[in-house]
């Protein structure tokens, strides 16, 4: 598989500097890289301008792929779904100026509303969805929903809140480890869904009931022994079905956070390949 489609979300290194983790990814073999926004806003604060970022990382070869912050809020009052909207078009630029081209969010971290209290659930998503998406379109970005990062938990959701959307920038975020803790099923990832699917993370799970499985913390490295499935045949599912966006492994592992960020990334590089280098 061409390398350039293949990167690593920064959330999974301990993040030291800009400088030092661009390095890291680059050394590893990586050349994307996808940017969790709060680790860049400290150095932002202390005076980094976003074309210094974009310059520093691509003076390692590498490009942004795209970045994430915060969940996107669709039910509730006017002010606070404005407020929402507006820290993510902030995002978007941030993305945009970084060289990026996909914002992955969340939805709402409140509970599925009662149908009586909120009848229309996907309906209101839908609506945010559209929102923001039409206000970050001019800059090229494309909105990524992540199933089971908030309230929404199943791929079919997301994929009905982007059809109901109507906006051609918004479609589905795929991780499997949300994956694994969701009712969502392998066949459901067919013809008529692929098309949604925006970008895709990458990890693996343990073989434990999903109802007391950590979706963060339980991840394993691909290629781990304990691992319960096989990404070569996911993800050879996924390109069988004409899916060609990026990969972007994500961890959230004490044991690489605990590592330098060179070594941590080389592992993460490593464990790919034994995945993608059996894919065309």
């Amino acid at each position: 598989m061409n390398i350039q489609r293949l990167g690593l979300n920064t959330v999974s290194l301990k993040y030291t500097t800009l400088e030092e983790v661009a390095a890291a990814c680059a050394s590893a073999g990586f050349r994307t890289i996808e940017v969790p926004l709060n680790q860049l806003h400290p150095e932002l604060k202390r005076g980094l301008s976003p074309a210094q970022a974009r310059a520093v990382i691509e003076g390692h070869g590498l490009r942004v792929s795209g970045g994430f912050n915060l969940n996107l809020v669709g039910l509730a009052k006017p002010a606070e779904l404005a407020a929402n909207h507006d820290e993510h078009v902030k995002n978007a630029e941030l993305i945009a100026a970084l060289g990026g081209s996909t914002m992955v969010v969340g939805t709402d971290y409140i509970l599925w509303p009662a149908a009586k209290d909120e009848p229309d659930v996907i309906g209101k998503m839908a609506a945010a969805a559209k929102a923001v998406a039409d206000r970050i379109r001019p800059l090229g970005i494309t909105m990524a929903i992540e199933f089971n990062w908030g309230m929404v938990k199943t791929l079919h959701a997301i994929v009905e809140i982007a059809k109901r959307s109507g906006a051609p920038n918004v479609g589905v975020l795929f991780d499997p480890a949300h994956f694994h803790c969701t009712p969502t099923k392998t066949e459901h990832i067919n013809a008529d869904t692929i098309g949604w699917i925006k970008h895709v993370h990458v990890d693996n799970m343990p073989a434990t009931p999903a109802e007391v499985t950590d979706c963060n913390t339980a991840r394993l490295l691909p290629g781990d022994p304990r691992s319960c499935y096989d990404l070569v045949d996911l993800f050879g599912r996924f390109e069988r079905l004409g899916y060609r966006g990026q990969y972007a492994i994500e961890m959230f592992n004490d044991e690489l956070w605990a590592l330098p960020p060179a070594e941590a990334a080389k592992r993460m590089f490593d464990a790919m390949q034994k995945v993608f280098s059996k894919l065309p």
